[in-house]
């Protein structure tokens, strides 16, 4: 089976080199002599720089050497016998491509996210996975499906932050054994089908109006409730009748109206009537 480390596997190969053998330490003398030999050409090709944003992983006869990651500045290294391994510790984005998802309630939709990580334990990254970039996007793909499998498609289009928190907290869980830290995951964009565009749409229409409806409705059943208001007290006082006339022909000159309106009282009318 594979060996998996973990950091106090890596501090207990950082405390000592005794397992390279008798062997290894010849092999070591003798890279130490010919680079002895070779100055001062050979000292260009053993001094190494390793970058303020980089540690460098050194292995000596395929072990990791003592005292874990170099860096930053100027390391040594011997030839033949020692090799290393640059690694970025920056925080890292990629886009996480966009997954067709089955969601909970039976509706396809196509959702698309980003993931920023960056490495907190370069040993371990080395060690553990050969490359931790590509799993770790491999690894946020299927998170993605599996998180948003559980969700109907209301709590997906309203609970993004809520996934994206629950995602970050899977993706950090199955990679800190390779020594990467999930900083951020956030949700991008959910597209829905044609179909179900339309017919959300057309439902979202008709929701707003049948609001708008029963606001009408409201309004004419307020008004009505105001008429008869007024109506009582117009009866209840004849001469307001009039003024309101009076109102409503200074209202009509205002705008600029050569028509006058004189109402005739309904009296008169009965009278004609009975004759």
């Amino acid at each position: 089976g594979s060996t998996k480390y973990t950091c106090h596997d890596v501090e207990a190969m950082q405390e000592s080199d005794d397992g390279i053998g008798l062997c290894g330490w010849l092999l070591v003398g003798c890279s130490l002599l010919l680079m002895l030999a070779t100055l001062p050409v050979s000292i260009w090709m053993c001094i190494k720089i390793v970058k303020e944003y980089e540690r460098a992983i050194i292995f000596r006869l395929g072990r990791i050497l003592r005292g874990g990651a170099k860096g930053p500045g100027l390391f040594f290294i011997l030839p033949c016998t020692d090799s290393f391994i640059n690694v970025d510790m920056r925080t890292i984005s990629f886009d996480i491509p966009p997954q067709e998802v089955l969601t909970k309630d039976s509706v396809t939709v196509s959702v698309d996210g980003v993931v920023y990580y960056r490495v907190q334990n370069a040993t371990l990254a080395v060690a553990n996975i050969t490359n931790a970039d590509a799993a770790t996007r491999l690894l946020a793909q299927t998170t993605l499906r599996n998180v948003l499998g559980t969700k109907n498609l209301a709590e997906i289009l309203s609970d993004r932050e809520e996934i994206a928190h629950s995602m970050q907290s899977t993706l950090d869980d199955a990679t800190d054994d390779w020594g990467i830290k999930v900083e951020r995951v956030e949700i991008k964009d959910v597209k829905l089908p044609l179909q179900l565009q339309r017919a959300m749409a057309a439902e979202a229409e008709a929701s707003r109006e049948a609001r708008a409806k029963v606001i009408a409705a409201e309004g004419e059943m307020n008004a009505s409730r105001a008429l008869k208001e007024a109506s009582l007290v117009i009866a209840e006082s004849p001469s307001a009748l009039q003024l309101r006339y009076l109102q409503t022909l200074n209202t009509i000159a205002a705008e600029k109206n050569s028509t006058i309106i004189f109402p005739l009282p309904l009296e008169m009318m009965n009278s004609f009537i009975k004759h």
